[in-house]
């Protein structure tokens, strides 16, 4: 019986998320002897064709040929699984999408008219249907692996779908919130990340991005309780998930 075949891509990214992948090491071994990796330039020069069974994307797209690449690979990927805050809301480069990127080449490139970019950074689901998003910046790679030995095995892969704050009980860390007065996005933020931030008494600052349906204007009010002033509140929330909805429309 043949291989599933995967194929790994990079857009617009910092390829955190794809070293993510790389650091498996044990577990990216045994994987290598179930699936064969036909296109990963980040381990391998071998590159061919496809279609490809699974197909993981890293990076925002942020340029015309970025944009037509990903129609394609879409089109030859049987399971599209994207990994990371650029890939799943734009990355932090979607900083560009509330000013004028005209503006912003000028000012880094001393030959402006060579670039050929978007005005905007946007998510992969903004232009082909995905299968999976791992939220992150860089991904968890225990997720990373669950999808794919869940697909190997046929199954629905066991993915949160809550906020960082159940990782918080199920571990038994005291809320940093309650105890220290630390200003937390866990309230609002996807869970996945193991609660990393709030383990070692730091506030989560959300790069997992936002849960589904996070209530922000409820978590405001404790976050100014806790100091935070209205320019703190602006820069926390656009950060490495600036495009997704529910943070960028969040404070005014």
């Amino acid at each position: 019986m043949n291989q599933p075949t995967l194929a790994v891509w990079k857009f617009t990214s910092c390829d955190g998320c794809q070293l993510t992948l790389l650091d498996c090491e044990d577990e990216l071994l045994t994987l290598a002897g179930t699936i064969h990796i036909s296109h990963f330039l980040e381990a391998t020069s071998v590159s061919e064709p496809g279609p490809y069974d699974v197909s993981i994307v890293e990076g925002s797209v942020s340029t015309p040929e970025e944009a037509e690449r990903i129609r394609w690979i879409r089109d030859q990927s049987r399971v599209l699984i994207v990994i990371g805050a650029c890939a799943t809301a734009g990355g932090i480069q979607a900083l560009r999408n509330f000013a004028d990127v005209n503006e912003f080449t000028t000012l880094v490139y001393a030959a402006p008219q060579h670039i050929h970019t978007l005005a905007t950074s946007t998510p992969i689901s903004a232009h082909v249907p995905v299968d999976y998003e791992l939220r992150g910046c860089p991904i968890d790679k225990r997720q990373l692996l669950e999808v794919l030995t869940a697909y190997l095995a046929g199954r629905k892969p066991d993915l949160p779908d809550t906020s960082v704050c159940t990782e918080c009980k199920r571990a038994g860390i005291t809320c940093v919130m309650v105890a220290h007065h630390t200003p937390c996005l866990g309230p609002v933020t996807h869970a996945g990340c193991g609660a990393i931030c709030p383990a070692y008494r730091r506030g989560c600052y959300g790069c997992f991005g936002p849960m589904r349906d996070p209530k922000v204007p409820a978590l405001l009010p404790l976050l100014r309780r806790c100091g935070m002033s209205e320019d703190d509140l602006r820069r926390v929330f656009h950060t490495f998930n600036t495009a997704a909805p529910a943070f960028t429309d969040q404070p005014q």
